[in-house]
C-alpha cells in the first residue's frame, strides 16, 4: 500500500514515521512535509486545505491511502475531494469534521446525545453584553473559546472574573482571532485529571486506542498561558480499563449515534478530551484529528500495523485487532522563544543526531525548515520538535526524554521540565 500523509507537523511526523514501518505500507509520500519526514519518504508541496489540489495529488503519486493529519483540511472537506475521485481517505467528511470547526456546534451534539460536558452558553458578535451576564452566574474558575479553529490557543481558562470578560470582548470584536472569535463559547470551568482518548471510527464502529495525558501551559506547574500541548505520556497510571469503557458507554458512542442522525456518519480518528471529575468522567473537547501531541506516544507503541488500522477504519470496516508494545512512551516539546504569543524563528538548531543517539528516542519535527546551509535546520514555527522517547515504565522514558532534550539547543528554546512528572515518580 503506498500512503500519502498530508501535513507539516508532530504529529504527521509521527504518522509517517510509524507507517513506514507498517507490513502493509511499501512506501509513504508526505505533502507539504517537513526536513524530518523528508527522510522518511518523498516530500512534495501540496495547498493541503484544498480539496481538489490534495485529490489531484492522490492522484498523481497513485496513493492506495490518503491520512490526513491536521484539522483544517478535514474541515475544508479534503476526504470528501479525495472519496470524490474513488480513492481511500482516513479522517471525516467535511459534515463530520463541523465538531472541531466549531465549538458551538460541538456542544449542541453533546446536548443532543445526552453526553456529560460543561455547562456554557454560545455568543455571537453583537451578543456581549448577553456572554457577559452569562459568566456573571458562572464561579471560581471560568473558560472563553474561540467557536472557529485556532491553532489550540483560542481558550483562556482562568480564575479571575476580569480576564474572562476581558476575553469575551477580545474575540467577539474580533480583535483576538478575527472571524474564528465572533461567535464564543462560555463554559464553566470543571477541575479533576485530565485525560486524552483517541478512538479509531469506521461510521459503525469504534475502538479506543490508549490513553494519554498531556500537558497544555507553557510552564511547569501548569503555568502561563495555553498552547497547542508542551508534552504528553501514555499509557495513563491512574486510568484503568473501566473508566475507558465508561466513556466510550457514556460519551463517545452516544455522540456517534447522535452524528448519525444528523447526517454526519463518522469516520477517522475522534480525540476525546476529557475531564475526570469527582461526578465522572465529562467531554471537555472533541477534535476530529489525532492530537498533538498525544498522536507522538500513542502511535509509536502500536504493536499492530498502523497502514491496517487506517485502512480499515476509511473502508468502513475495522477488522483487525489491536495489539500494543509493553513499553511506555513519553514526548517532550521543544518551543521557540516566544511562544505562544510570538514565536521567533529561524535559528539554527544544533544537537539533533545527539539526541536521536539516545536508546529509544526518535525526534519528531513539529516546525522546522532546511532552507539554510546544506545539513542545516532552522527552527520554523512556535512548537519546534517533539522528543519521543520509549521505555520499559513511564520513568525510563521520561528520563531519555529528557536526556535527549538535553542535547538539543538553539538560541531562546523553552521546553517545560515536568512532563510526565507525576507519573513517572510512581513507576
Amino acid at each position: 500500500m503506498r500512503v500519502l500523509v498530508i501535513g507539516s507537523g508532530g504529529r504527521e511526523h509521527a504518522l509517517a514515521h510509524v507507517l513506514s514501518q507498517s507490513p502493509s505500507v511499501d512506501s509513504v509520500v508526505c505533502a507539504p512535509g517537513n526536513p524530518g519526514m523528508a527522510a522518511l519518504g518523498d516530500c512534495v508541496p501540496v495547498a493541503a486545505a484544498d480539496p481538489e489540489a490534495v485529490a489531484g495529488l492522490a492522484d498523481k503519486v497513485s496513493a492506495d491511502l490518503v491520512v490526513i493529519g491536521p484539522e483544517v483540511p478535514l474541515v475544508a472537506g479534503v476526504v470528501d475531494g479525495v472519496e470524490a475521485r474513488g480513492r481511500l481517505a482516513f479522517g471525516p467528511r467535511a459534515a463530520a469534521a463541523r465538531l472541531e470547526g466549531s465549538k458551538a456546534w460541538m456542544k449542541n451534539v453533546l446536548s443532543i446525545a445526552g453526553v456529560p460536558t460543561a455547562r456554557y452558553g454560545a455568543f455571537t458578535t453583537g451578543g456581549q453584553e448577553a456572554a457577559l451576564r452569562f459568566l456573571d452566574t458562572l464561579s471560581d474558575l471560568f473558560v472563553v473559546k474561540t467557536d472557529g479553529l485556532a491553532a489550540g490557543k483560542g481558550v483562556v481558562v482562568t480564575t479571575s472574573r476580569a480576564e474572562a470578560r476581558d476575553a469575551v470582548r477580545a474575540y467577539l470584536s474580533g480583535e483576538a482571532f478575527g472571524a474564528a472569535g465572533k461567535t464564543i463559547v462560555i463554559e464553566e470551568g470543571l477541575t479533576g485529571s485530565e485525560l486524552s482518548l483517541l478512538v479509531l471510527c469506521d461510521g459503525e464502529r469504534a475502538v479506543p486506542l490508549a490513553p494519554a495525558q498531556d500537558f497544555k501551559r507553557i510552564g511547569d506547574g501548569d503555568a502561563g498561558p495555553n498552547t497547542g500541548g508542551m508534552g504528553a505520556y501514555s499509557p495513563v497510571p491512574i486510568v484503568g480499563s473501566d473508566v475507558v469503557e465508561e466513556v466510550m458507554a457514556k460519551a463517545v458512542a452516544p455522540t456517534l449515534e447522535a452524528l448519525g442522525r444528523l447526517g454526519a456518519p463518522y469516520r477517522g480518528v475522534l480525540y476525546a478530551g476529557i475531564m475526570l471529575t469527582p461526578s465522572g468522567p465529562k467531554i471537555l473537547e472533541y477534535n476530529v484529528r489525532f492530537g498533538d501531541p498525544e498522536c507522538q506516544v500513542v502511535i509509536p507503541r502500536l504493536a499492530s500495523d498502523l497502514g491496517a488500522h487506517l485502512a480499515e477504519a476509511a473502508a468502513g470496516k475495522l477488522e483487525t485487532p489491536l495489539r500494543w508494545r509493553e513499553e511506555a512512551a513519553v514526548t517532550v516539546v521543544l518551543a521557540s522563544e516566544g511562544y505562544p504569543a510570538a514565536p521567533r524563528t529561524g535559528d539554527v538548531i544544533t544537537g539533533l543526531e545527539a539526541a536521536a543517539a539516545v536508546e529509544g528516542v526518535t525526534v519528531f519535527h513539529a516546525g522546522t525548515a532546511a532552507d539554510g546551509r546544506p545539513g542545516e535546520i532552522r527552527t520554523a514555527g512556535g512548537r519546534v520538535l517533539n522528543v519521543t522517547a520509549l521505555g520499559a515504565t513511564v520513568a525510563e522514558a521520561r528520563a531519555r526524554a529528557y536526556d535527549a532534550a538535553g542535547r538539543i539547543s538553539w538560541p531562546g528554546m523553552q521546553y517545560r521540565r515536568d512532563i510526565a512528572g507525576a507519573a513517572g515518580s510512581g513507576s
